[in-house]
């Protein structure tokens, strides 16, 4: 059926396992809503959608596709918007050239990724494809700031059937390990743009001779934008990593990097590349010329470096020879060789360092042997939150998920606010010499001494997000009366800005009792305390720290962060409903390649969609929209009631058999609800034909499993083939149409 100009649900398209999941669930959710007159819709924002949107004069006519991504950016500011968007890959440059490659493959004539562009034509092609990487969509669709907390049907059930947790020794030796100094977080500066200031502002290059070079011209900056600027010392970084090395060695622990290099596309894998470099560095040192004519590129990570010098002998006996002398390596997959630093994108710090602290402090080592680690985060920003997370457990034993009370979160992220880094602010300096933010009426408000190499990066926050945020912030508060913490560190120069606008705002509103205002460091100590204790907690925080903490806390709590119950209120009135995280996503995908076999939770789009329908009934006074969201809330709490939540292992019960339970109790719930007899009318022979031939349809999805599948392509699947291994019920498919 064709969909409608403008759907009343628009529902993304995405990669790897939630993408495959929608071939499923999607035809169920079109076909209730469709009953009920609700239109949903389809917009790609997925890695090969966005390559083939970029570079449309590449293609044939027919493969040419519209710009999804942009359409959905001017929609979000729409108060009509009703948005599911789930989980989407922030492309590192390792999983970007992936994608060309296979689109090339498959026919699509995409130029090549230039890793180093000589030509003007090369440079303009890399500034668009730089543009696809990283978080690319959230600054993009994410107008509002975030409230994300557990589902209450998604919490009762964690509490009556918890979920392992490694055992907590005090004397264990893991650890996190930082910069000392002259890192981002102590070189920052940060200050509020006064009406004397606005307007579009230079970040400029000084070299040494004075000669200036304009790195950002006609950067925006409004009235009450808190504007900081950072920047991190390399040769302060490799002198740490080498310590780190030495440090892990002396312990006998694990070495392992946390970083974003994902999200944070600019600084983070400049970071890792020298880490690389640190671990080999007489490697570097011995055949740094060798390396450079083979094409090696640090920062793309140790697989591609051990790919390029596979050939040379000699340079692969000094890989052996400095390997042998270093400690445990953190992997990635033991069985497969694959180390922490193998792929840039492979450790991300918000999933990798809950993992760790939910294991009990361990990481696995080459011969999948479980071991402390020395977890290293080179920037203190936000460091401080791991290190006293696993000093509350040393100190108090692994958290007891069946007791355990929630941590929310309300997150400053609208308009692009504290954005992962600021991708078109970070700059590498191109010599020793001084990087400087000029304003439109001349003056400098931040400069920094740097040399060759360093890191500098800026970010901004605007007025109306920050003021967004705040009310946001008190509105939960009032509605739940939980505890409510902005993590502010006062005396670091960004969050002493934003303090200056929550103070007031809170004293205005006569609430300032009603919350506290903590240091990261603090603050986590305070809130795993309350949590331990059986009462909840808010955590009030910018972009960065929301991604980080809607990772830990949930993991500890619930086991994951793909049940998360994730609402952005658009700051115009519309509404878009997050999925949940999909930082495991790669290995679903390869589980089913080999297994036919997807272990993908959905709990995430079941939240979503029932919270859609209930804004879509709210906002447009659709009240056939609220009986499906009420019925949509109770088939969520079906599944979890009666575990009907995929399985990890090949033969059981996978995404499939949930998507099948999840149509089913949907369909009991519009059949069994009066508020609206025509739904129940309607769905009642249905509910009535997945019952009956439950054991027909769940034999067809059990029979499929347990061989290997086709799916046309890992980054732009083939959709007939994708739809016959996600759909392999006759019987279902005949039931939903």
């Amino acid at each position: 059926m064709a969909e409608t100009v403008k759907p009343d649900i628009l529902y993304t398209k995405v990669d790897e396992a939630p993408e495959l999941a929608s071939a499923s669930l999607l035809p169920i959710i079109k076909t209730f809503a469709g009953a009920a007159g609700i239109s949903v819709g389809t917009k790609d924002i997925s890695v090969a959608g966005r390559i083939l949107a970029t570079f449309p004069e590449y293609l044939k006519e027919e493969q040419r596709i519209s710009d999804d991504l942009a359409e959905l950016g001017e929609l979000v500011k729409t108060p009509d918007a009703n948005v599911i968007k789930l989980p989407n890959i922030s492309a590192s440059v390792p999983q970007l050239t992936a994608a060309i490659a296979e689109l090339q493959g498959q026919g699509f004539a995409v130029p090549d990724y230039p890793e180093e562009p000589k030509t003007d034509e090369e440079k303009a092609i890399r500034a668009r494809y730089d543009a696809i990487k990283g978080s690319a969509v959230n600054p993009v669709l994410r107008e509002g700031n975030s409230d994300r907390r557990a589902a209450k049907a998604v919490k009762n059930f964690a509490q009556k059937n918890p979920h392992s947790m490694g055992k907590w020794a005090s004397d264990s030796k893991t650890k996190v390990s930082s910069m000392p100094g002259n890192d981002f977080f102590a070189n920052e500066k940060s200050a509020t743009i006064t009406a004397a200031q606005a307007g579009p502002a230079k970040i400029e290059f000084v070299a040494r001779d004075g000669a200036v070079t304009v790195l950002k011209d006609g950067w925006p900056l409004e009235e009450g934008t808190v504007a900081d600027a950072t920047f991190m010392s390399v040769k302060a970084l490799s002198s740490f990593l080498a310590d780190a090395i030495a440090d892990t060695k002396a312990d006998g622990t694990m070495f392992s990097l946390h970083l974003k290099a994902t999200m944070m596309k600019v600084s983070d894998p400049i970071i890792f590349g020298y880490a690389v470099k640190a671990w080999l560095a007489p490697v570097f040192e011995k055949f740094g010329a060798e390396l450079a004519a083979l094409g090696v590129n640090p920062n793309s990570g140790m697989g591609d470096l051990l790919e390029r010098v596979k050939g040379n002998a000699e340079i692969m006996a000094a890989i052996e020879a400095v390997t042998a002398e270093r400690p445990d390596m953190y992997m990635v997959d033991s069985d497969r060789g694959i180390t922490n630093l193998h792929v840039p994108s492979d450790v991300i710090v918000d999933a990798s360092m809950p993992a760790v602290i939910r294991a009990g402090g361990k990481g696995w080592d080459q011969t999948g042997a479980k071991g402390d680690t020395n977890c290293v985060i080179p920037d203190r920003c936000y460091a401080p939150v791991y290190d006293e997370a696993i000093n509350f457990f040393k100190a108090n034993g692994a958290l007891d998920p069946s007791t355990a009370g929630a941590v929310a979160n309300v997150g400053l992220m609208a308009q692009k606010a504290e954005e992962y880094g600021s991708h078109p602010t970070t700059f590498e300096a191109p010599a020793d010499g001084t990087i400087r933010i000029v304003l439109a009426n001349g003056e400098v408000l931040h400069q920094h001494e740097v040399e060759t190499g360093d890191i500098w990066r800026s970010c901004t926050v605007k007025k109306a997000p920050i003021e967004n945020w705040i009310q946001l912030a008190m509105d939960r508060q009032r509605l739940t009366g939980s505890e409510a913490i902005f993590w502010l560190k006062a005396e670091r120069a960004h969050d002493a800005e934003l303090i200056k606008y929550v103070k007031p705002a809170l004293e205005a509103a006569g609430v300032a009792d009603k919350f506290q205002i903590m240091a990261p460091r603090e603050a986590t100590a305070q809130s795993l305390k309350t949590i331990t204790a059986g009462n909840d907690s808010i955590a009030i925080t910018g972009n960065v720290l929301r991604d980080y903490l809607t990772d830990l806390f949930p993991i500890l709590e619930l086991g994951t962060s793909a049940k998360m119950l994730s609402i952005v209120k658009l700051m115009n009135g519309g509404g878009l409903f997050e999925t949940g995280a999909g930082g495991s996503a790669p290995k679903h995908v390869q589980q089913l390649v080999a297994e036919n076999h997807l272990r993908w939770d959905s709990m995430g789009e079941f939240c979503a969609l029932g919270e859609s329908f209930n804004f879509l009934a709210d906002s447009q006074g659709n009240t056939k929209a609220g009986v499906l969201g009420r019925a949509a809330e109770a088939a969520t709490q079906g599944i979890l009631d009666d575990n009907r939540s995929p399985s990890r292992k090949v033969g059981e019960p996978d995404n499939r058999d949930s998507h099948y339970w999840f149509a089913r109790y949907w369909a009991e719930a519009l059949a069994a609800q009066g508020d609206d007899a025509e739904l129940a009318a309607h769905f009642a022979p249905i509910a009535k034909e997945l019952a009956d031939k439950e054991e027909t349809i769940l034999a067809e999805l059990a029979a499929a499993q347990g061989k290997p599948v086709d799916l046309g392509g890992y980054y732009n699947t083939d959709p007939s083939k994708a739809a016959k291994v996600m759909r392999p019920s006759a019987t279902l498919n005949a039931i939903i149409g």
